[in-house]
This record gives C-alpha cells, structure tokens and sequence, in this order.
C-alpha cells in the first residue's frame, strides 16, 4: 500500500513539475480560477483579444479515426478517460502490477481506486488501456477536444462510420451490430456479454485516406480495407459495478456523453476553457497567445509550436498533450437519439460471467481474420 501511495505521489509530481516547465517565468501571474466551466458554453473573449483556436473537422477526423469505430459505449469511455491523462497512466500501471486479477476479483480492487468511473471501465479492456498509455500526447488532446467541442467529436465519429459504410467496410458481423438510428449510425455488441474491440487501418477502413495525427503510435495489425477482431473481452463479471459497461452511452442528437442514465459530468481538472488562456486566467498565469494549441505538451517551443497562430503542420510531442483544463459538461433533454451500453440482444442487464479466458476476464470467441494482439 505504501510503495503504490508512493507511486502515485511521484507520478503527480512529474505531471506538476511538467506543468510548471511549460510555463514561461513571465505567465506566473495571479488570476482567477476557471473550474467550473461548462464544455461548449464559454464566454466570448474581449473584442481586442484573439480567438482560441479550434479544430477544423478534417483535424477532429484525424484525431477521433482509430477508435470512430468501436462500440458506442467503448468509445463514450475512451473520451471521458482522455480527460485523465494520469489516471490513464495508473491504471495501466496497476494492470501490470497486478496481471492475476480477472472478473469480478479485479472489479473489485478497480472499484476501490479513487479514479474517474470511465477510467475503471477502460480497465475491462487492457489492450485499449495500454493503447491510450502508449499514446499520450493523442489522449490528452483528445480529452482537450473532447471538453471544448465535444458536439464536434461526435459529429466527426458519425462522419466517419456513414463513410465507412458506404465504402463497404461498416456493417452488422457476428461481433457487433451496426443499426441507423435516424440519421446516426450505433454500433453495440452482438452478445451483450462479450465485447470486441475491432482493429482497423484508419487509413484504408473509411475508403479515403486519413493521416495519422502527429506522433501517433499506430496499435492495429491489419493491412487492408477491413475490420478484424481478436478474442472479446467477457463484460458480465463487470455488471454490478456503476461503472460498468451498461452505464455508459451517447446521446447522439445533442452530441453528448451518457453515465448513469444522465450527462457525462467532467470531474478533471486537467482541462480549461480555451478562452482561458487570452483572458489571463491559467490557474494564475498571464494572458498569451495561445495560438494554435501551443502550450498543449511539455516540449520546447521549437518543436513545431507557435505562439500565433499555425497550420496543421505541427508536431504535439511530449509524455502528456495537454495538463489543464476542468469543468462539467452541459445538460442535455432527452430529446434526439440515445445509444448505452448493452448488446443488441438485451443488453446492459445485471449478471452473466465471462466465456472463457481472454486477458482479463475476456472471452474466447474470436472472429474475423488477424487476432488483436
């Protein structure tokens, strides 16, 4: 208990001592706080101050194509996790640490971490733990997207799975459903008991080339045109648990993430309202052109950053994308589509065991060709 207290302690230190790095001796300044702000609802920046930038959709497709995708609850955990980039890092290292645990023994230890609910989730599937661990610069910036244009996100996810479909390389398989609600495409496990994680080439699957984002440590093994998936991970052991898989879902048409029956409530403090940044206001910094995400790593300014702002081109190096910003996200009505976690055959009930082993309580029918690692 004291080696993993220690632990953690150090692994946050690192992450404040790289925040403060990144300052420069000029911006530490005092200011007000910007905890409460609200993902998608800011405040509009004095007239005489520039605008924070925003993705384009070409970029948010970028950025969202390796994992567009996945079943819709899986991927509703994978946005709020990318806002706990620490936790993340945890939570992989507790797997490591701890590789005995399966089923309900590990949902167990997971429930007593004092972690985000979607980052104890993403602990039922280790390989798109490890992938997020292996990619922090993108998973910190996608949580950054995420909590500033979150509506953005999905609509990019839905841009996506239509041009996948009509390219022949989305549809219904033993795996997982693939259902047009409305206008918005929901994927959902076949067996509301097993889940797989697809593996696809983002740059072959949607019928149109999309680069990879910058830095981007590539984790699928295929080589065409198609989905495969490898052994499912078993679900059921995770059901008595909040935040197992059947919380979980989207409501698709006001571009927001479910929990609980409810919005998804960001509790990080890692990410701020972008405007933030001109108003003076970084947890006590002063004001400074951001330009085009600069700021959002650990590295110099020389590495591909500016402070005006800048094309595409740049590069987002460094272990962490992005330490700050925080807030809640809005309310939605129930009106519009809604997707939760749950297979297409009754899913999201209480009960049911993993079908044999695969990685931590996984189970063991597989499909399609190439396994998943």
């Amino acid at each position: 208990m004291k080696s993993t207290l220690s632990s953690r302690r150090i692994l946050a230190c690192i992450v404040s001592c790289a925040v403060a790095l990144a300052m420069t001796p000029g911006a530490l300044r005092a200011g007000p706080f910007q905890d409460s702000v609200q993902p998608g609802q800011t405040q509009a920046p004095a007239p005489d101050q520039p605008q924070a930038a925003r993705l384009t959709p070409e970029q948010l497709q970028e950025l969202v194509a390796p994992i567009a995708l996945y079943p819709d609850a899986l991927l509703a955990q994978i946005l709020a996790a990318s806002a706990y980039p620490t936790q993340i890092v945890e939570a992989q290292r507790f797997l490591q640490d701890n590789p005995s645990l399966q089923g309900t023994a590990l949902g167990t230890e997971v429930d007593k971490q004092d972690w985000d609910p979607s980052v104890k989730a993403l602990t039922q599937f280790p390989s798109v733990l490890a992938d997020m661990d292996k990619n922090l610069s993108w998973t910190s910036e996608l949580g950054d997207v995420n909590f500033n244009q979150q509506a953005d996100v999905m609509a990019a996810v839905q841009v996506l799975r239509k041009q996948a479909q009509q390219a022949g390389n989305l549809k219904t398989t033993p795996q997982q459903t693939v259902q047009d609600q409305g206008p918005d495409v929901v994927i959902q496990p076949a067996d509301p008991q097993i889940v797989y994680v697809p593996d696809y080439d983002p740059e072959l699957i949607y019928g149109y080339p999309i680069g990879l984002w910058p830095g981007f440590y590539p984790w699928w093994g295929v080589g065409g045109p198609y989905l495969s998936f490898g052994v499912g991970f078993g679900i059921g052991p995770f059901f008595g648990f909040g935040w197992g898989w059947h919380g979980w879902g989207f409501n698709w048409g006001h571009g927001g993430i479910l929990y609980g029956g409810g919005p998804y409530r960001f509790q990080s403090h890692a990410f701020y309202d972008r405007n933030a940044y001109f108003r003076g206001n970084y947890r006590g910094t002063a004001a400074f052109a951001r330009g085009d995400r600069s700021m959002r790593g650990f590295s110099s300014p020389s590495a591909g950053r500016s402070s005006a702002p800048a094309a595409r081109a740049e590069t987002r190096s460094g272990a962490f994308g992005g330490i700050a910003r925080g807030g809640d996200t809005r309310s939605f009505s129930s009106r519009g589509q809604s997707s939760f976690g749950g297979g297409a055959r009754g899913g999201g009930g209480f009960g049911g065991g993993a079908r044999g082993g695969g990685g931590f309580g996984g189970g063991a029918r597989g499909g399609g060709g190439g396994g998943r690692r």
